[in-house]
């Protein structure tokens, strides 16, 4: 029987709809500080304006990588499917963000060695209008599994037995069963970092230019806005990695712990090869390798008990005689 290779997120289309809307969202908003740059002539706020157009190209990335992957799950061009196309717009967008990061510390410290004149109450309302495109944007991204998600789903399993004429016996299951607490989804969690990060430099725009407008300290500005470079540098990092690990079929440790104890809590039951990688943002795919006097049912029930694997190979070698 063929089998389904559809690995995205339960909420696949509602983080999609979301990410849509605050790309909508910041692209106004990048709009109208750009053109009232021109027309007020305030540098602060054109410098603002072509900030944000970066978020919303990360966004766009994001969007766009969800439509695709909804396109193409079922395309059979792709063996595992497209659970891992958000991962592939996640490292994309941690790139970006963290270019973005790179050019804010540059310009910073330009400002520290060359402080310039500063439009304070200009400034801190456009500080203070971005400030709130951002908190609602991230509220609107918070809600799904920027941080963690929980799939209940439960799949047919599909089991093909292979006899042979040789000294010992193969066992092909394929299962797909039920995942437990899932892994994050990068493409989200892309998009919501983009909107945190914003949100930083605004906060940290607004103290000093208060600090500048009614202490004088001039110099916190271009200081904080190092500060909040080298944080979003962090955040960016860390998406990357996560990301990246994910995209080099990096071994999922628990659940291929979780796999180990089930096979050797069978008596005479050896692990011959054991492959655990993801394959989507709530999937991991599995090939178990067994050599023993083990039932393949009765494996095949202890495996599928395992959670977030949602695609599983499984031999069972008899030993040789």
């Amino acid at each position: 029987m063929s089998h389904d290779h559809r690995f995205l997120s339960s909420s696949h289309d509602d983080n999609a709809r979301r990410t849509r809307a605050v790309m909508w969202l910041t692209l106004l908003a990048m709009f109208g500080e750009i053109v009232m740059g021109y027309v007020t002539g305030s540098m602060a706020l054109l410098a603002d304006g072509f900030h944000m157009a970066t978020h919303a190209g990360a966004l766009g990335i994001s969007a766009a990588a969800y439509g695709y992957a909804r396109r193409h799950s079922d395309d059979p061009g792709f063996s595992f499917g497209t659970g891992k196309v958000g991962e592939l717009a996640g490292f994309a967008s941690a790139l970006v963000l963290m270019l973005v990061a790179v050019g804010i510390a540059g310009e910073s410290l330009v400002r520290l060695v060359n402080p310039t004149q500063v439009a304070f109450d200009t400034a801190m309302a456009i500080a203070a209008v971005g400030l709130l495109v951002n908190i609602a944007s991230a509220l609107m991204l918070g809600h799904g599994d920027a941080h963690h998600d929980h799939d209940h789903d439960h799949d047919h399993d599909h089991d093909h037995d292979h006899d042979h004429d040789h000294d010992h016996d193969h066992d092909h299951d394929h299962d797909h069963g039920h995942t437990a607490h899932a892994h994050h989804d990068s493409n989200l969690r892309s998009a919501y970092v983009h909107v945190l990060a914003d949100a930083l430099t605004s906060v940290l725009a607004i103290v000093a230019l208060l600090a500048g407008r009614f202490l004088g300290w001039v110099w916190l500005d271009p200081a904080m806005g190092v500060v909040g470079a080298l944080v979003i540098l962090r955040w960016g990092w860390s998406l990357l990695r996560a990301s990246a690990q994910v995209l080099l079929d990096r071994t999922e440790a628990q659940v291929a712990e979780h796999l180990r104890r089930e096979v050797q809590a069978l008596p005479g039951a050896q692990l011959a090869d054991l492959h655990v990688w993801r394959v989507g943002p709530q999937a991991c795919a599995a090939i178990v390798s067994v050599v023993g006097p083990v039932e393949p049912v009765r494996l095949r029930s202890r495996l599928e008990q395992v959670g977030q694997v949602r695609h599983l190979t499984l031999e069972v070698l008899q030993a040789a005689r």
